[in-house]
Order: C-alpha cells, then structure tokens, then sequence
C-alpha cells in the first residue's frame, strides 16, 4: 500500500522560508508524477508544483520564481523548498502521486501543472502539512 507523509510545516513570517518534504513509501513503480498541493482556508486546493521521474518540473504561475519542487529519487523523496513566503502562501500543503510500471508513461503523458491543475489525476494522497505565514 502506497503511503505518503508530508513533513516540514511551520509557522513563519512574511520573507522566510520553509522546505516540505514527503517521503513515499510502499510503492513499486519504474516511473512517477509527484506534485504539491495547496488548500488555503475556505478556498479551493489548488496544484503548486510538479515533477516526473524525468526530473521535468512546472510551478503554478503565483509561486514561479519562489517555490522550487526537487526529489530525491535515492530516499523516495519530494520536496519544496518555499522562499519569500507572504500571507497568501498560508494553507495546508498535500502531496499527491500517480506512480507506474511503464518506464515512459510520462514522456507520453506530461506531468505538469497548468493553472492551478496537473494535467492528470493523482490518486495517492498525503494526509498535508500546515503552513502559515504571518505578517
């Protein structure tokens, strides 16, 4: 059974910064899309960032240039390393991961985020990390 635990959740103030991590585990699989989500209070989540096990990555246009997404394939690892955070940034953190067999699922079905979306359905979920951010 696959399982993924978000860590790294703080609190913080404007300007500083975090880095999240979730470990996956359980999981059996030649190839991967991972991504962060985020679901601020009362708001929809929305998809933050993505990477496949290509090492492709893409970042919701609202955090271009401050969020970077990474792995760590030798500790099944997913990170994001958050810089400049602002209120707005404040809202539980999800990751979410579509795992395969097929080695090159994803040179076929690009793992990205577009507005706000990933371009595909990722069924495993983490249980999310709290971040907030205060003025």
């Amino acid at each position: 059974q696959v399982q993924l635990t978000e860590t790294g959740g703080d609190s913080v103030q404007s300007g500083g910064s975090l880095r999240l991590s979730c470990v996956a585990s359980g999981a059996n699989y030649r190839s991967y899309c991972m991504a962060w989500f985020r679901q601020p209070p009362g708001k929809e989540r929305e998809a933050v960032a993505a990477i496949d096990s290509d090492g492709v990555t893409s970042v919701t246009r609202s955090v271009d240039g401050r969020f970077t997404v990474s792995q760590d394939d030798s500790k099944n690892t997913l990170y994001l390393q958050m810089n400049n955070l602002d209120p707005g940034d404040t809202a539980m953190y999800y990751c979410a991961a579509r795992f395969s067999g097929d080695p090159y699922e994803f040179r076929v079905n690009p793992c990205r985020v577009i507005r706000g979306q990933t371009t595909m359905s990722l069924p495993n979920w983490g249980q999310g990390t709290q971040v907030t951010v205060s003025s």
